[in-house]
């Protein structure tokens, strides 16, 4: 199943096709795992990649191990565990075989089949911190259905139910542990884990005049907090808006992105960053003014992440339809591009 870095992994061809859908941290800091649309995990040095003699050899990974046989859509990273899923199992590979190139599935986590028999694709991921226990971890599916998952145990604790179409997007609180969710429905929902058989708030924002785009459809496909949970952000088809978690009515700020459907969002210190249908990253104030924008490789971008891990490795990434992932050291302009 795994394999090191050989030089049929770089093959042309398959580059042209390539897409990067989501990319995580390791808990130190020091390296970066990248899932593509091949079900391959391809893992990065941060800290050889930003040396002062780097050359392109360092900015290719190191090793790369197939996890699925499908699209790998969510990474995810807890102290131990490097957290994979697609359109098959969620799978767990522990950070130390991964960095060793030793990589072997864990443990594996099972999304119940309906009644197509068919694994529904799970296209997001959370995880919770815990000190008591590993934490539980959320993944929101194609089946219009969130799991949840005791890490420590393996069994299925919470099942979230209320959807109506499937799945985009998962963010949770800082503070309360509480789960946000978009979907292909047009709604956000807040769920929480003590009353799992309905949603504690919901709010439509395709349902509002100032951030509604029929021509682009109701569709959510990321959501967001700031790190005080005082504000939610979210767009899909609707434009990129932000709310107050207090008032759900109305909302506070519309992000002008008239030709673009966003699908990654990240809060960075003051600054709002978003990513979609156009290869450029969007940093934001948060009265909905455009500060900067930044050319990317990627033609469509899939996911944005920032290093918080490691003051030495403190880098943007910015991944999606491209085998290039794009390194910012200054936020405003692209350092160098890793390449899967």
């Amino acid at each position: 199943m795994s394999t090191a870095a050989k030089l049929e992994d770089f093959d042309p061809r398959s580059q042209l096709h390539t897409t990067v859908y989501a990319v995580s941290f390791s808990p130190c800091g020091q390296y970066l795992a990248a899932g593509n649309n091949f079900g391959k995990i391809a893992l990065y040095s941060i800290s050889s990649a930003l040396s002062d003699d780097a050359t392109s050899e360092n900015w290719r990974p190191f090793y790369v191990f197939k996890a699925h046989d499908g699209p790998i859509y969510s990474l995810e990273s807890t102290d131990i565990f490097l957290v994979t899923a697609g359109t098959s199992d969620v799978l767990g590979w522990r950070w130390k075989e991964v960095i060793d190139k030793a990589a072997k599935v864990a443990w594996s986590l099972s999304i119940p089949r309906g009644d197509s028999f068919e694994c529904p694709e799970t296209n997001a991921l959370a995880v919770t911190k815990s000190t008591v226990n590993q934490g539980v971890i959320y993944a929101g599916c194609g089946d219009n259905t969130i799991y949840g998952w005791e890490l420590e145990t393996g069994n299925c604790v919470t099942v979230f139910k209320g959807h109506k179409d499937y799945i985009h997007c998962l963010s949770l609180k800082h503070s309360s542990g509480e789960l946000i969710s978009g979907s292909e429905d047009g709604t956000v929902r807040i769920w929480d884990q003590r009353t799992p058989e309905e949603h504690v708030q919901m709010f439509e924002p395709h349902k509002h005049e100032s951030v509604s785009r029929p021509k682009y459809g109701s569709w959510i496909s990321c959501v967001t907090t700031d790190p005080g949970d005082d504000w939610i952000t979210c767009g899909g088809g609707p434009s990129l808006s932000l709310w107050h978690t207090r008032s759900l009515t109305a909302p506070a700020t519309t992000f002008a992105t008239p030709d673009v459907c966003p699908f990654s969002i990240l809060f960075h210190e003051d600054i709002l960053l978003s990513g979609g249908s156009k290869p450029r990253l969007l940093h934001w104030d948060l009265n909905g003014t455009l500060a900067a924008q930044v050319p990317v490789s990627p033609t469509c971008i899939y996911d944005i992440k920032v290093n918080s891990a490691s003051d030495q490795n403190q880098v943007l990434v910015i991944a999606g339809s491209s085998h290039k992932i794009d390194v910012c050291t200054n936020f405003r302009y692209k350092a160098f591009s890793l390449t899967f």
